[in-house]
């Protein structure tokens, strides 16, 4: 069975997105097959990949709705093995539509399993809050990544976050754990965010990954140009970054 990792934080502006795409690209690079399901209504990481979430017309939400099968919806990308679940706008509205179904916070658990054993990796990019879908990536994960700004209020509500981990590891997935931190945007010229790193350090201990996702534009003018950075810029601070990281995640099981 491939690896199944929740790459969370409730905090917009963490570097979800922008870890859960080039982590993926460069995990496909070193020859393994990845799968990266886009459980985020702003679908960010499906404009990342290229593709335009107006035009997706089957998505991760028909799959929720148990409309489609993930092999009805999965797409390519321009990187050779690797491969999207785009979201689109339907999947504002499934916490909704799913309130009063038993079972809900399965449904994204029961849809992985019958496709897992085809993908080396499988990350799942869940929304900026703590709501029925992110649930759902936490109770269909084994692992989780969670990246941490390393800027003002970065550990403000982390709190929360390890306790709903909790809450789903007693009593929907007892084998969920977190594997790794990923400090993002650290700019080593502030005092801020060398204080910041430090506190994260200090609060995660062992569980930080060596590597550190430095601030660096090119990162965000790949992101708006619809490409992972292996693509559109190879020999930035940014590519280098995580190049590091899918090494590191990829020697810590």
């Amino acid at each position: 069975m491939g690896r199944i990792i929740a790459i969370i934080n409730q905090k917009g502006g963490s570097g979800k997105t922008t870890t859960t795409v080039n982590l993926g690209a460069y995990l496909a690079q070193l020859g393994r097959i990845v799968l990266l399901i886009d459980l985020d209504p702003q679908a960010n990481s499906t404009i990342h990949l290229g593709l335009k979430s107006h035009e997706v017309r089957r998505s991760v939400y028909d799959v929720m709705m148990d409309e489609k099968l993930f092999s009805d919806v999965i797409q390519h990308t321009e990187i050779n093995n690797l491969f999207i679940a785009p979201a689109n706008i339907n999947l504002s509205g499934v916490e909704i539509e799913l309130a009063g179904m038993v079972g809900r916070e399965m449904i994204l658990k029961d849809a992985v399993e019958k496709i897992t054993n085809m993908y080396d990796y499988t990350l799942i990019d869940s929304p900026p809050s703590l709501g029925l879908l992110t649930v759902n990536a936490l109770t269909a994960a084994k692992e989780i990544i969670i990246p941490v700004q390393t800027e003002f209020f970065a550990l403000e509500g982390m709190g929360k976050l390890f306790h709903t981990v909790e809450i789903v590891r007693k009593r929907l997935n007892r084998d969920l754990k977190i594997i790794g931190i990923i400090p993002t945007m650290f700019d080593g010229r502030t005092n801020l965010s060398r204080e910041v790193m430090e506190k994260v350090r200090e609060y995660f201990g062992e569980k930080v990954y060596k590597t550190i996702i430095r601030k660096n534009i090119k990162l965000a003018e790949a992101s708006s140009h619809g490409k992972p950075i292996l693509l559109y810029d190879p020999r930035s601070a940014g590519a280098e970054d995580y190049y590091n990281l899918s090494r590191e995640v990829d020697s810590r099981v």
